[in-house]
């Protein structure tokens, strides 16, 4: 870890494009240029460092882990494959940036020169070699990586299984780990650093299937009511015309009502009884 103003010893800075989305962001090189760095910044809203007797607002923790190269000179293997449609090609005219001239270091790292055979066709004419992207080799390459990612998340006692369900929208109370949850997991940590398109291949070559959201049940049904006795269906039990016409009066019926008609009314009066005329008493 690096203080905002800070790097290591005998480190070049470098910006590159970014594999998976194409934009601009800081790398670094050590001396020489033999290993590549990832630069990730931790930053909060109120954060600032005292240097001597000033105040630095940029207050930034800076994250420097190594990095394999590979991964952005595959983007541009498969620029130039799409462009020159396959042609073998140096690796000097294929990894080329006008917007980054830095961008030939890379061929400098040592991994890109004992590696690059992982994802590329080779071919050599001579003392020269030429390449072309292989998408195939690549996959190969890559399910390693994935394979290399779900050891480093086990051997770290990293629980990844609520992550995997909570992006898929599925519930539940206990949740254990399984061997396609790290896989899923680390598959989507390498998809961070490729083009969608080969994250969504290589997803396939991993036998991974698709994560869906559940979908909404359809609403029931409403029974049509009729006089013809309907058949019981599942655990529902049998019904006929007569209790469904008692069944619709007493869903009509408020709760004083319902209890009011539960009450015997042996030998009491009819409330009518006491709104009618009294009888004439004879002389």
């Amino acid at each position: 870890m690096y203080g905002a103003k800070q790097r290591p010893a005998g480190a070049h800075p470098g910006q590159w494009v970014l594999v998976a989305p194409g934009e601009a962001t800081l790398y670094l090189f050590n001396s020489g240029a033999q290993q590549l760095f990832e630069v990730k910044a931790f930053h909060e809203e109120y954060r600032s460092w005292f240097i001597g007797q000033t105040v630095q607002q940029d207050g930034r923790l800076l994250f420097v882990t190594p990095m394999d190269p590979l991964f952005l000179v595959l983007y541009y293997l498969i620029k130039a494959d799409k462009e020159q449609r396959g042609k073998f090609q140096p690796l000097d005219q294929v990894v080329l940036d006008s917007e980054y001239p830095n961008c030939p270091l890379l061929l400098k790292c040592a991994d890109v020169k004992q590696y690059i055979h992982h994802v590329t066709e080779e071919k050599e004419i001579g003392s020269q070699k030429f390449h072309r992207y292989s998408q195939e080799k690549t996959l190969k390459w890559l399910k390693i990586k994935v394979s290399q990612t779900v050891k480093a998340l086990k051997s770290n006692n990293i629980s990844v299984g609520e992550r995997v369900h909570a992006a898929a929208f599925i519930s539940g109370k206990q949740i254990t780990d399984t061997k396609e949850d790290y896989v899923r997991y680390a598959h989507g940590l390498i998809s961070e650093y490729i083009p969608e398109d080969l994250s969504k291949e290589l997803q396939k070559y991993l036998g991974l299937p698709e994560l869906k959201s559940p979908a909404l049940e359809p609403p029931l049904k409403k029974r049509k009511l009729s006089d013809v006795p309907v058949e019981a269906e599942d655990v529902y039990t049998k019904f006929n015309s007569s209790n469904l016409k008692t069944k619709k009066a007493n869903s009509k019926m408020s709760a004083a009502q319902k209890a009011l008609a539960k009450v015997d009314k042996s030998g009491m009066k009819s409330i009518s009884t006491f709104f009618s005329s009294k009888p004439k008493s004879s002389k």
